[in-house]
């Protein structure tokens, strides 16, 4: 790896960390606010929102200049998104503009690889990817958990800048404070990234031509044999994962009675086990065997069935680090054979706008459905349940449209070989 990849990987790094930051610190501001439980799922829904409605949009915009340029614009989106919190601006709000610059910036970062890497690299790039979100993921949840308890939030409060009034009076006020500062890091690594001469065509700027061209891309994706299976799994993974984040806060609330500072190290340890996994299949799966990691998926989904039986903290970490460590496990080779595919088929750009609709999509509907479940009352043990069921499920249908494609595939060849 060069030089470019690792200052890519500072400036991800950097900005997802102040993405999680900021999603905890607007969750602990909606319970100030005395915001009914059912709304805290909508908050993360907010910041996906764009990714969906901008998709046709954002995959032109990235190929139409250096993508360090396009992260750049991004990060700036998103500081403006924190400043509407501090001009009392509700949360759901301001946190989807913070949505906005990230569906921008999700293309660019995803795209960049694939024009500076050769393809068997991938798979080794993603790792580092994953692998450094998750690692942002915990810090950001103990962090966002940590800037808005009373230790952290009082030692802000307490700086005294001479000669200025700052302003600043409340804990969720010095938060977002920090959370700029991180994007301001985020930025100045952005303005390092180097522009790897990579060119495309004319971008499209008729915006009905461009929701045409994406619905084309994505039908492409969907069809091609390979494509449709990584594409399946990390739509479902990334819609299950965001859910899981609000479920095991719940969960943690109701079954262990830990207060919202200790759920959010919960959130963490999950996302520690996505980082182990994320650095085993690195190390150990090739793009070539990608699709191997598949039966991982459903046997997660029986496990996080599980979880409903656990009724101890120290019995509840070991869980959720193996749910999160089969989770890195097989998303990490289905992202790098659909980044894969996606540059095969077309720009680097247009397929990762293609990811992200479906992903988000996903992320929508699984957190919308969650929502509802909650303000049915539901119990969260039959909640839980459900999710893991259709997980398990759903992943076992992909397994078996992979084989039946595999068939398909191999009934093919021996037709022409039998031409020949």
């Amino acid at each position: 790896m060069n030089r470019g990849f690792y200052t890519i990987m500072a400036a991800q790094f950097f900005s997802s960390l102040a993405d999680i930051s900021l999603l905890f610190v607007a969750i602990d501001l909606l319970a100030t606010m005395n915001s009914p439980g059912w709304l805290t799922p909508l908050l993360k829904l907010s910041f996906i929102l764009f990714y969906v409605l901008l998709a046709p949009f954002v995959g032109a915009f990235a190929d139409s200049m250096p993508k360090g340029k396009v992260m750049f614009i991004s990060n700036l989106i998103k500081v403006a998104g924190c400043l509407l919190i501090f001009a009392h601006v509700h949360p759901l709000l301001a946190y989807a503009v913070v949505g906005f610059g990230a569906a921008v910036y999700s293309p660019a970062k995803y795209g960049i690889l694939t024009e500076l890497l050769p393809a068997e690299k991938l798979v080794a790039a993603n790792g580092w990817v994953e692998g450094l979100t998750v690692i942002s993921i915990i810090l950001g949840t103990v962090l966002g958990g940590a800037l808005v308890g009373t230790r952290v939030s009082s030692a802000l409060l307490s700086i005294d800048v001479p000669m200025i009034d700052t302003g600043i009076n409340s804990p969720v006020q010095a938060a977002l404070c920090v959370v700029v500062g991180i994007y301001a890091v985020a930025a100045l690594f952005n303005t390092r990234i180097p522009d790897t001469g990579c060119v495309y065509g004319h971008q499209q700027h008729n915006p009905a031509k461009l929701i045409g061209e994406f619905a084309n891309c994505n039908s492409m994706l969907w069809k091609d044999k390979l494509g449709q299976i990584s594409l399946g799994v990390t739509t479902l993974f990334w819609g299950a994962a965001q859910t899981l984040q609000f479920i095991v806060l719940e969960w943690a609330s109701r079954s262990l009675h830990l207060s919202y500072e200790k759920s959010t190290s919960l959130v963490g340890v999950v996302a520690i086990g996505v980082a182990l996994g994320a650095v085993m299949s690195a190390r150990f799966i090739s793009l070539r065997k990608s699709l191997s990691v598949i039966p991982v998926g459903i046997a997660m989904g029986v496990v996080v069935m599980s979880v409903t039986l656990i009724h101890s903290v120290p019995l509840a970490y070991p869980m959720l680090i193996v749910v999160g460590l089969m989770g890195g496990f097989f998303l990490v080779p289905m992202n790098a054979l659909l980044q894969h595919r996606g540059h095969v088929l077309m720009s680097a750009g247009h397929s990762i706008a293609v990811q992200n609709f479906n992903e988000n999509l996903s992320i929508l509907t699984m957190l919308a459905v969650y929502s509802l479940m909650l303000r049915a009352h539901m119990n969260l043990n039959l909640i839980i349940l459900a999710f893991g069921l259709f997980l398990a499920g759903t992943m076992l249908y992909i397994l078996r449209k992979h084989k039946a494609n595999q068939r398909e595939f191999d009934s093919v060849a021996l037709i022409g070989e039998a031409k020949h």
